[in-house]
């Protein structure tokens, strides 16, 4: 699926079972508290956490609820995602092309 075609399910989804979009402003507060989740997740699995009992590891659920939001806050703000993607890409290509190469930080071995 691309990105596109995810922003288009999303947007039918919304306009069939969601009744409207969140404002915009709600859903960035939802976007917030979905990235949350994502860390305590991340914390456990690949911290010094641990689960609390009956906790459920739902990393690639709580992934997808992170990127569900986002999707809405592009439908809702007019943005192209593959578009926006692309561009990213494009940027960080130009940017950091030898950044990270050149790293020692990275790479120990120079």
């Amino acid at each position: 699926m691309t990105l596109h075609e995810a922003q288009t399910q999303v947007d039918a989804w919304i306009k069939t079972y969601g009744v409207r979009y969140f404002s915009e402003l709600t859903n960035m507060a939802c976007l917030t508290e979905e990235v949350g989740e994502l860390a305590r997740i991340m914390a456990r699995r690949y911290g010094d956490q641990s689960f609390k009992p009956g906790e459920a590891d739902t990393l690639a659920d709580e992934m997808a609820d992170v990127l569900w939001v986002l999707i809405c806050l592009a439908n809702q703000t007019g943005v192209d995602l593959d578009e926006a993607l692309r561009h990213n890409f494009e940027k960080k290509t130009q940017r950091d092309k030898v950044r990270h190469l050149n790293n020692e930080k990275l790479n120990p071995q120079k």
